[in-house]
């Protein structure tokens, strides 16, 4: 498995497609930094030479934000929108979708497993 950035990437399958497995590179980034670097879109991982992967990860490098760095940045939003007491912040903060999803019949994944509370019977007179 050829390792770019401390990243494995799998041997047999095409180039953007193993590029897609760092996090922050979807399959559109990945084929732009294949035509970027001049790396053919059809070879596979385990035909890239040393030196084409020192491109990749020098033009990553140079111009992404990705794995750890990625994912300190976006928790590091999350926490300036706690912060500062913002609606975004508000629905982090209480675990609930922060998007405008509708959270009166779904949203379970966000919630959790449903808690049912009992009712009060209403006594007619």
């Amino acid at each position: 498995m050829p390792r770019i950035l401390g990243v494995d990437i799998p041997n047999n399958k095409k180039v953007p497609y193993s590029l897609s497995h760092f996090f922050g590179i979807g399959l559109h980034r990945a084929v732009l930094i294949c035509e970027a670097t001049g790396i053919d879109v059809h070879r596979r991982a385990f035909q890239l030479t040393e030196e084409d992967l020192g491109k990749i990860a020098t033009y990553i490098e140079n111009n992404y934000v990705i794995e750890g760095n990625l994912r300190r940045e976006i928790q590091a939003n999350i926490a300036r929108f706690k912060e500062i007491g913002c609606y975004r912040g508000y629905r982090h903060a209480r675990n609930l979708p922060c998007r405008g999803q509708r959270t009166r019949t779904n949203s379970r994944t966000r919630k959790g497993k449903k808690k049912t509370v009992a009712n009060k019977k209403i006594l007619r007179k």
